[in-house]
C-alpha cells in the first residue's frame, strides 16, 4: 500500500534528553493512524519533526514522496498547502470573524481565488462540512469550545489537504463533544480522501478515529496494531493504556 508519510530511524534529543529513538513509522495513503503515549513520550516532537519545527538529529522523514530534510522555505511554503495541522489550541485569530480566519490561508496560498471572488463559495462550504455554515460573521469569542474546534478544522480543510495532523483534538472538551469532534475527524478522512495522523491520550478518540494505532514507548515505536489487537497484548506496557 501507498505510504504518504514514511519515518525511518528518526532520533531527536534535547541535551541529554533522548525524545526519540530509532523511531519509525508509516502512514498508508487514506488511513487515519494513531499515535498514543504518555505525556512527555515525544508525540508533539514527532508531531513537529514531521511538519519541519524541529530539524531531527538523526533519520529521514518524507512526505508524499519527497525528502523534508531537502526543503527549503519554497518548498515548505508549496508543501504545506499539501498538509494541514490542527493545532490542540485551535490557534484561531480572535480579532477575526470566522469567515476571515478561512480567508487568511487562501490569501496565503490563493491569491487568485480571492481576485476572482471565488473565496466566498468555497469558505461557505467548508463551513457546512464541519456543521457551522451559519458562524460565518461570528467572532471566536462568541463560540463554544467544540464549535472553535470545528471551525480551525474547517481552517485546516479550507486548502483540501491530503494529509491532516492532529494534536490532541479533543483535549479540553466534554465527553459528548469530544465524540462529536472525533466521529467528524473520520466523516473528514472519507469527505477530502485525506491520510490522518492523531496524536492523543483520549482513548475514545482513538478507538473512533484510527485504523491503527503505534504506541510511542521510551522514544520507540513500541507496538503497533488495531484498537481490538492491543487491547488482547499480555504486555504490562500495553496494557495500562487501556485499564
Amino acid at each position: 500500500m501507498e505510504s504518504v508519510i514514511e519515518i525511518r530511524n528518526l532520533n531527536k534529543s534535547f541535551g541529554s534528553n533522548h525524545v526519540l529513538r530509532d523511531f519509525e513509522m508509516d502512514l498508508p495513503k487514506g488511513e487515519n493512524i494513531a499515535v498514543l503515549g504518555k505525556s512527555g513520550s515525544g508525540k508533539s516532537v514527532l508531531i513537529k519533526c514531521i511538519i519541519g519545527l524541529y530539524s531531527p538529529d538523526q533519520g529521514t522523514i518524507r512526505i508524499l514522496g519527497e525528502d523534508i530534510s531537502e526543503f527549503d522555505h519554497e518548498k515548505w511554503d508549496l508543501m504545506r498547502r499539501r498538509v494541514g495541522f490542527l493545532f490542540q489550541s485551535n490557534a484561531l485569530y480572535d480579532s477575526m470573524t470566522v469567515r476571515e480566519n478561512l480567508e487568511f490561508p487562501l490569501r496565503r496560498h490563493e491569491k487568485q481565488m480571492l481576485r476572482e471572488g471565488e473565496s466566498e463559495g468555497l469558505i461557505r462550504q467548508t463551513l457546512a462540512n464541519v456543521g457551522l455554515e451559519h458562524t460565518i460573521d461570528m467572532m471566536p469569542v462568541e463560540l463554544s469550545g467544540g464549535m472553535r474546534k470545528r471551525i480551525a478544522l474547517a481552517r485546516t480543510l479550507i486548502l483540501k489537504p491530503e494529509i491532516i495532523l492532529y494534536d490532541e483534538p479533543t483535549t479540553g472538551l466534554d465527553p459528548i463533544t469530544a465524540r462529536e469532534i472525533s466521529h467528524l475527524i473520520v466523516e473528514v478522512q472519507h469527505k477530502y480522501n485525506a491520510s490522518s495522523i492523531v496524536i492523543s491520550h483520549d482513548m475514545n478518540c482513538i478507538d473512533i478515529t484510527s485504523n491503527h494505532i503505534i504506541m510511542l514507548i521510551d522514544g520507540r515505536c513500541y507496538a503497533r496494531g488495531t484498537s481490538e489487537e492491543l487491547r488482547r497484548s499480555k504486555d504490562h506496557r500495553i496494557e495500562e493504556f487501556f485499564e
